[in-house]
């Protein structure tokens, strides 16, 4: 954790520096991926623990709210993008973690819900994480595209996922806050293509 050595402008300073080493070509294919199961119409699944958890749940809700126009919030026949976030079903993933381990939170809702084509956004800051690694080789084996979004030095999720975000820094907080910020532009991006305005 770097803030509790900084000051609150230096801390911002070196988050703003980080931001502008990130390679954009991966976000750019965040974004092509997430379009392409639009037109699809495949499933986007997004999974993650803690901090990581919090941004699939928000990016998840971005994605399925946030790429439609407000005039077409009633419009039944307006097309809609499919995307679940596995970290929010908490029944299920409590009965799955309590009876046969934590590990297999989103592999098991993914044996449920996918398809072939479908894409797993996977979100690791250590790029270790057990029950993430699970989904990603299950989904590896049985059709998805898998996206893998780590910190650090990536970890194994760097390369096993099929397509992967990087962000090398050794601070947690700041690798999940410049993931959000990326799945912001990610949304934005796909705003303005899924509505014509790109």
């Amino acid at each position: 954790m770097l803030g509790w050595k900084l000051g609150a402008r230096e801390f911002l300073a070196r988050v703003g520096e980080e931001l502008l080493r990130v390679d954009v070509r991966p976000i750019e294919k965040l974004a092509d991926l997430i379009y392409d199961c639009y037109v699809g119409g495949r499933f986007v699944f997004i999974c993650g623990n803690g901090g990581s958890g919090a941004n699939a749940s928000h990016f998840c809700e971005d994605l399925g709210k946030g790429t439609l126009r407000r005039e077409d919030f009633d419009n039944d026949q307006r097309k809609r993008l499919k995307v679940v976030s596995l970290t929010d079903n908490t029944p299920y993933i409590l009965a799955w973690a309590n009876d046969e381990g934590f590990e297999r939170i989103f592999v098991e809702q993914l044996k449920n819900l996918a398809s072939p084509g479908d894409l797993l956004i996977a979100i690791s800051g250590s790029g270790n994480s057990p029950n993430v690694l699970r989904a990603v080789d299950w989904a590896n084996q049985h059709g998805l595209v898998t996206f893998g979004c780590t910190g650090f030095n990536g970890g194994k999720l760097k390369s096993l996922a099929h397509h992967h975000l990087h962000v090398p820094i050794d601070d947690m907080g700041i690798v999940e806050s410049i993931h959000l910020t990326i799945f912001h532009w990610v949304l934005d991006n796909l705003y303005a293509r899924i509505n014509g305005l790109a």
